[in-house]
């Protein structure tokens, strides 16, 4: 809004307003004297523009969108922790109760657990936020002594951890709510509860799916996976404590929808298959999470674009996914999922 507002311009602007008979040439006392008025005037302007920028939904970052979201009641989502299944045996290979507060390590992560779910099974919560909770898997190593203890095991991901949500999920969410109003138990109002649950990446509705006074919610995590069972239970549990008399509610995870990519590339000078095909992948998991519950197929034009544009790739040819070079269809329930991804140099 204030580009135009720059040293030189309001330099001169001021110097125009004194008359000619007046010596204006640099180093004259006159210029001195407006110089440094001018060029703090310019850093003001510079501060009116960002905090312009600042107040509108599009533009704004940080705190003051988290100020202007939260006057809808769209508050960002912090950071959490992961919650894991912990396995745990005696030396005779049977399952093992432990103590709940009794603390593991893999790598240089830790678990406390919280909570028994059966005999030899438990909630172990990681004591550092964020998605580094969700990626170790295998041999816990206890902190302290536990009697009887003879194996521990980290495995599945009952609720991811997740980072301080970014600008641009708070954005998408703020934009979800104004324009999906969320009134009367109507299928937005079913998004909204699910997503309350922590965990839930996002949630696909089918109004009166077997009947009247049905409803389905399909959900994926955070990370845009098929969520546990465990996370299926929390959000149908709090579905149930929001929905209105008489609605029957089914809640289920989505299905993968399991995708392999096949391709011939001719590579520039200097650039390896494996850097390449990393890029590749990585490109491919921020389209797929792009995509879940929006797109009814994926796009075999736009798995060739991301290819084409990946960084080292000069042509390719023979793309297949799932081993056909057509577009792949993905039902109400199914999200993608790029299980192989096998690139050959010509």
């Amino acid at each position: 809004m204030y580009e135009n507002m720059t040293y030189e311009y309001i330099l001169q602007k001021m110097l125009d307003r004194v008359p000619n008979t007046i010596d204006k040439r640099e180093g004259s006392v006159i210029y001195d004297a407006l110089a440094p008025a001018a060029a703090e005037m310019a850093q003001i302007y510079i501060e009116l523009n960002i905090r312009y920028n600042l107040y509108f939904i599009e533009t704004s970052t940080g705190e003051y969108l988290s100020q202007r979201t939260a006057e809808v009641g769209v508050k960002r989502k912090p950071a959490t922790k992961a919650i894991r299944k912990g396995l745990f045996f005696n030396s005779n290979n049977t399952l093992f109760d432990i103590p709940i507060g009794s603390r593991y390590s893999i790598d240089n992560l830790n678990y406390i657990a919280v909570n028994k779910l059966s005999t030899g099974e438990f909630e172990m919560e990681c004591e550092r936020v964020g998605i580094v909770g969700n990626q170790k898997f295998g041999e816990l190593i206890p902190i302290d002594f536990v009697d009887g203890l003879a194996k521990a095991e980290l495995a599945d991901v009952l609720i991811p951890g997740e980072d301080d949500e970014s600008d641009e999920n708070l954005r998408e969410r703020y934009y979800e709510k104004i324009r999906t109003p969320a009134t009367s138990g109507n299928k937005y109002h079913y998004k909204n509860w699910a997503k309350e649950v922590i965990g839930v990446g996002d949630a696909h509705i089918i109004p009166l799916w077997n009947g009247n006074n049905t409803v389905k919610v399909i959900i994926v995590d955070s990370e845009k996976n098929p969520a546990s069972d465990y996370l299926v239970q929390k959000t149908f549990d709090h579905i149930e404590e929001e929905r209105p008399i008489g609605a029957r509610v089914t809640v289920v995870s989505a299905q993968a929808k399991n995708i392999n990519i096949s391709a011939k590339l001719n590579l520039a000078n200097k650039y390896t298959i494996q850097n390449v095909q990393r890029e590749f992948e990585n490109t491919l998991e921020k389209y797929r999470k792009d995509i879940a519950f929006k797109d009814s197929y994926i796009s075999y034009a736009a798995i060739g674009n991301l290819l084409f544009n990946t960084h080292g790739v000069l042509d390719y040819n023979n793309l297949n996914l799932n081993g056909v070079m057509k577009n792949i269809g993905l039902e109400d329930e199914e999200i993608p999922i790029f299980n192989t991804i096998q690139l050959e140099v010509m």
